[in-house]
């Protein structure tokens, strides 16, 4: 009987031992695997720096204030604001971008921000727009149209594997269209023009999949150079990347654009900034 007990405690002895090591063992394979998924994110070379093209395209939905006026016939404009006087209110954009690589410094770029803000409301106060009247009262609908092109080339002064720092010179494209409508009349003014900018753009990778991107562009042309015509720009774009492999990723950033003009008696202010998401495929 004795025996019987001794033999079943060495058989729970033998038990435990060997649950023992093979939790152990466990223990350090899962501690490998950790370890190796965490060398895997910073030794290597970065992922996503490896392309010839690259696209992407996604949706901005920023806070805008736009504030514009428009003389004809003489008759000074109202500085419209179009959130408080006409019911803007807050809408998502597209944005698209496309970037040529030819070599490793070097990179032309184009992009596209097609905004537009359609509203109906009613006045609160008198409004003075192209040299007509709108009362207070009276139902308006506006429309405003700002197509952001955006043609440059981008040279890395400092072009590592973990990150770079560029010089951008390029021209903005703005056009402009600006609409209000009612049962009485219905007024438009246009403004465009090629405005040229310069600026920076650096690049940090956190880990080997996620680069950090900083990026500005400005450009101010004072009144006393040009009489009637004055121009300022700025573009400030902060954004992080997590790339899924070298060929997709995914954006999640931050943008400011701060536009003003003046071209003869006719003036806006328009900033937006807010969050934008967008998708990158890259060849």
């Amino acid at each position: 009987m004795a025996s019987i007990k001794a033999r079943r405690a060495v058989g729970c002895v033998c038990a435990a031992v060997v649950l023992t090591i093979g939790a152990a063992h466990a223990q350090e394979q899962d501690a490998e695997y950790l370890w190796s998924i965490d060398r895997s994110l910073w030794t290597g070379t970065s992922v996503g720096e490896d392309y010839t093209i690259e696209l992407s395209g996604g949706l901005w939905a920023p806070d805008a204030v736009i504030v514009a006026s428009s003389e004809q016939f003489g008759i000074l404009g109202s500085d419209i604001n179009f959130g408080d006087d006409l019911g803007m209110g807050r809408q998502r954009h597209p944005e698209f971008r496309l970037a040529f690589k030819p070599g490793r410094r070097h990179k032309l770029r184009v992009s596209l921000v097609p905004i537009e803000y359609r509203q109906h409301s009613v006045l609160e106060r008198r409004l003075v727009f192209q040299g007509i009247a709108y009362d207070i009262g009276l139902p308006v609908s506006s429309l405003l149209k700002w197509d952001a092109w955006r043609i440059g080339y981008e040279f890395d002064v400092i072009a590592r594997d973990r990150g770079y720092f560029g010089l951008i010179v390029e021209a903005k494209y703005t056009r402009l269209l600006a609409e209000i409508e009612s049962d009485l009349a219905y007024e438009y003014t246009r403004a465009q023009a090629p405005i040229p900018a310069i600026g920076g753009i650096a690049r940090v990778y956190v880990t080997r999949f996620t680069p950090i991107t900083a990026e500005v562009t400005v450009f101010k042309l004072p009144e006393r150079l040009a009489g009637d015509y004055r121009a300022q720009y700025v573009d400030i774009d902060l954004y992080g990347t997590l790339n899924l492999s070298r060929m997709v990723g995914v954006s999640v950033g931050y943008r400011s654009m701060d536009f003003s003009y003046l071209i003869g008696r006719d003036t806006g202010d328009l900033k937006l900034d807010g969050f934008y998401l967008s998708g990158v495929v890259r060849f």
